[in-house]
């Protein structure tokens, strides 16, 4: 819970004992422990937050931040803007006004009488029921083989189109039921009742017609109706014409909080989604790819979160829907957000603590990116996305580091899944404006990773020597008025198991060279596929394994 130090102060009774603690991410969203003053480091900022988000408040600080920061417009619909997000009334942990101690403050009054902290089943059980009734292609999240007397040009000019089957997704309901892959104790896992509206923005580029529309309509049909107020698709320039007007009718016919926003020339995924968020008039909003269908009761874990600490987001466990026969499966059970350092994306074992429980949220370092809830008011006070990213990559790194290193949290919530399609290929060309991903990841590590930039840089010399960031000095302004922390501080404090399983300094191969068979003569060869693709046996190369063997 978030109090400004004034504010807590004042609500503290005369016999309140002072106690101190060490707060963590742990099996709870927030966990602390009694530890000497001595244990806790000096914050290095007005406004200081555990890693877990238990918050460090100067008295003035949360003002000063906050100034100017709720500018919401909706040109879009017209609706007020809508109230803050209220800080949750459980009893706060804020620290006193030297920046020594925790104190425990009961909860402040307020004119709700205490619905805010009222728990409250979020299920459609009704439709969960109807749901298990439905049978046909596809349907439970199943795989649908198509017949062989298909029209074999048209599928295969489908999937030259979009990387997956479009041919099969136009076969499929748009509302078809899916299996629930959420863990048994989700099922009964409960929520507040007084939690915060939800948009969800939603960027598209040539999207196929049918898989964009269940995007839309299985988040919207599986969300409570009271808590999502909008949905903005964002048209990145598209080309094909179904996604121009007949895509405006079908919204119009069938939804009454439906919108596009269209921009004028091809901005790439990460400014389309900036102009998206732009329109947002709700508390929060959740970003989703436009190939994604929305598990059971998926929203309500996302909020829940925010609605107790606002500088937070959030992010689904992410399921794969095949590309091909489009069933859907899990991609895992949980892992912590990480990265190598040529910024792969990588994950991180879950904590011991979080295994014990296994329906709540965890903190994670980073975000894969595609799927997140953010609250609307945190995300502008960031400065949202850096503008200076091109297209796409690199942007899950720089908004994770600034969430954390900014006073924020970032957590993942097991009991909200969201299915995603990964593509088999891109269909798309390449935007021909020259090596915007080297350009992006050395915009985030000039702004963000400190003295660690250079261990990125390392890997890939002297290519990095000659990328040109371009202006950075508003995004380091953004650092600086927010008196962020170090990326030593995430380092120690986030990510501190990183190094173990991503060294710092690349070390020497234990081993190299071809796993053969010398009855057949044949290599073992992952053909660079992703990581839950089949390691098949090809043709030797002879060169030690160093053309197309991959191994790490």
């Amino acid at each position: 819970a978030e109090a400004s130090s004034s504010h807590a102060h004042s609500s503290l009774p005369q016999r309140a004992q002072r106690s101190t603690y060490s707060c963590r991410p742990s099996s709870s969203i927030s966990v602390c422990s009694r530890i000497s003053r001595s244990d806790y480091p000096s914050p290095d900022s007005a406004n200081e937050r555990r890693a877990d988000g238990a918050v460090i408040a100067d008295t003035g600080a949360a003002k000063k931040l906050g100034q100017g920061d709720d500018h919401r417009r909706d040109p879009v619909a017209n609706n007020p803007p809508a109230n803050p997000v209220a800080p949750s009334r459980q009893a706060a942990l804020v620290v006193s006004s030297d920046h020594d101690e925790f104190v425990e403050a009961p909860p402040a009054d307020s004119a709700d009488g205490g619905d805010a902290l009222q728990l409250v089943d979020w299920h459609d059980h009704k439709a969960i029921a109807k749901e298990k009734q439905r049978k046909g292609p596809g349907e439970q999240g199943l795989a649908y083989n198509l017949p062989a007397d298909q029209d074999k040009a048209e599928v295969d000019r489908l999937y030259r189109a979009n990387g997956y089957n479009g041919y099969l997704s136009d076969r499929l309901s748009l509302y078809r039921s899916i299996k629930d892959l959420r863990h048994p104790q989700c099922l009964t896992q409960k929520y507040r009742r007084k939690l915060p509206t939800a948009a969800i923005v939603i960027p598209f580029h040539n999207e196929h017609f049918s898989t964009l529309l269940r995007t839309v309509v299985s988040c919207r049909h599986r969300a409570p109706r009271e808590l999502l107020k909008e949905i903005i698709l964002v048209d990145d320039n598209s080309s094909k014409p179904e996604l121009k007007t007949p895509l405006d009718d079908y919204l119009k016919a069938h939804f009454d909080n439906v919108f596009v926003v269209r921009a004028k020339r091809r901005e790439g995924l990460i400014r389309a989604r900036l102009l998206g968020a732009e329109r947002v008039t709700a508390d929060t909003f959740i970003v989703l790819d436009s190939h994604c269908e929305c598990g059971i009761n998926w929203l309500p874990p996302l909020l829940d979160p925010i609605a107790e600490n606002w500088r937070t987001a959030v992010c689904p466990f992410v399921d794969i829907i095949d590309f091909d026969n489009y069933e859907i499966r899990p991609q895992d059970e949980g892992a912590r957000g990480s990265w190598d350092w040529q910024f792969f994306y990588k994950r991180l074992p879950l904590l011991p603590e979080d295994r014990l429980h296994p329906a709540r949220p965890f903190a994670s370092p980073v975000m894969a990116g595609g799927l997140f809830a953010i609250s609307t008011k945190f995300f502008r006070e960031l400065g949202g996305y850096d503008p200076g990213l091109d297209i796409w990559g690199g942007e899950q790194y720089e908004l994770s580091f600034k969430i954390w290193q900014c006073h924020g949290r970032m957590l993942d919530a097991p009991c909200s899944r969201v299915a995603h399609i990964y593509r088999k290929f891109a269909p798309f060309p390449n935007p021909g404006i020259g090596d915007f991903l080297g350009r992006n990841f050395k915009r985030v590590a000039e702004v963000w990773m400190d003295e660690y930039k250079e261990y990125l840089y390392k890997r890939k010399q002297p290519y990095y020597s000659n990328v040109q960031t371009g202006n950075i000095t508003a995004q380091k302004e953004i650092r600086r008025r927010l008196k962020c922390k170090s990326f030593r501080w995430f380092m120690e404090k986030v990510a501190f198991d990183q190094p173990k399983h991503f060294p710092l300094v690349e070390p020497a191969p234990a081993a190299s060279g071809e796993v053969k068979n010398v009855g057949n003569g044949l290599c073992l060869d992952t053909k660079f596929r992703g990581e839950h693709a089949k390691i098949e046996v090809d043709k030797c190369l002879g060169d030690g394994g160093k053309a197309n063997k991959d191994w790490c």
